[in-house]
């Protein structure tokens, strides 16, 4: 009989207990079991995050460019109904400026200085320019004469006195962009002389049949753009009109 002593030392080492067949069995458990991978998106949701990193990446920042006695507050809603649509607040951008001022002497200039900055922050070649009113001028006399045409992508004016209004002769006498506004000024004159969209620019304009500060209506809509009619709005209401708004979101994104 073996002494407990004996019956252990007549065991094996625990190495020589791993035979070979043991380790094989192991080794195809070890295998059989499944690995941790790394979280994948569905193609769904790749395909989705693709098309808007592409969409991003195609798109203009929007330069917003308010018309007279205005300020940039007046951009709120478009400016929310862009953001709904994609845009961050590092793509829109609103020139403030001295509604007082000469379009060809003074504004044009400092419009063209605030778009080149813009194309430096966002490392844009281009830009989109939506306008209102006597923004309007402001920024054609940059596209047509400022340099603005090889800088410009798409140009949107809503309800601008393209060419004059009446209305501006009641402040004429007393205000610089007030003359500038009234038909046959020399910055009218000169925006519809030749070409009155020049360029690789692609224009667009808003307007309205019931528009009480541009007299006559017809003033807004330019030879080679695509210009629209909203209808019976007053001048300001197609700042936060939601046709207009589509309107306006559909020709940035042609």
């Amino acid at each position: 009989m073996l002494t407990a002593r004996q019956g252990l030392r007549a065991l094996p080492p625990l190495p020589a207990l791993l035979t070979l067949p043991v380790l094989l069995a192991l080794l195809t458990l070890c295998l059989a079991l499944p690995a941790a991978s790394p979280a994948q998106a569905s193609p769904g949701q790749a395909s989705a995050a693709q098309a808007s990193v592409a969409r991003a990446a195609s798109r203009n920042p929007v330069v917003l460019v308010h018309g007279y006695n205005a300020d940039p507050g007046v951009w709120g809603a478009l400016r929310a109904d862009l953001r709904a649509a994609g845009y961050t607040d590092a793509e829109l951008f609103s020139f403030g400026y001295d509604t007082h001022r000469s379009v060809n002497e003074v504004l044009a200039g400092r419009l063209g200085a605030y778009v080149d900055q813009v194309r430096r922050e966002t490392g844009a070649a281009e830009v989109d320019v939506v306008s209102h009113s006597f923004g309007s001028l402001v920024s054609r006399w940059y596209v047509k004469f400022g340099g603005g045409a090889a800088a410009v992508d798409h140009w949107v004016s809503l309800a601008g006195p393209n060419r004059g209004t009446s209305t501006a002769w009641a402040c004429a006498l007393w205000d610089q962009a007030c003359r500038d506004m009234t038909p046959g000024s020399y910055v009218v004159k000169n925006l519809n002389s030749g070409d009155e969209t020049p360029g690789a620019v692609k224009y667009a304009t808003f307007w309205s049949h019931c528009d009480e500060v541009v007299n006559p209506d017809d003033s807004v809509p330019l030879t080679g753009a695509t210009n629209t009619p909203v209808g019976c709005l007053e001048h300001n209401d197609l700042l936060g009109d939601d046709g207009t708004s589509a309107g306006v979101r559909a020709f940035l994104g042609s």
